[in-house]
């Protein structure tokens, strides 16, 4: 993810499952008032656990998440570890 940052002016966040894009950039732009280019959407599936007990076996799933990788305009940037 550094490379992302320091030669794309990209940043990557974990974001709700059921958010759209255009509530991802508008979330992003007022929280760090920034402007955003362009933004990409990765869905991860949860995998499938089982668990052994001694009433049998149990099946299910771990939670889905998304992620936006976003790409910021050259003037913007996001200082992530600034002292407050």
């Amino acid at each position: 993810m550094t490379n992302l940052q320091e030669l794309r002016n990209q940043f990557a966040f974990e974001v709700d499952v059921n958010a759209n894009k255009i509530e991802i950039i508008n979330a992003i732009q007022k929280k760090f008032n920034v402007k955003v280019n362009s933004i990409r959407t990765i869905t991860h599936k949860g995998k499938q656990r089982s668990q052994f007990t001694k009433r049998g076996k149990f099946t299910g799933f771990k939670a889905k998440q998304k992620r936006a990788i976003v790409t910021l305009d050259k003037e913007s940037k996001i200082d992530l570890f600034e002292s407050a």
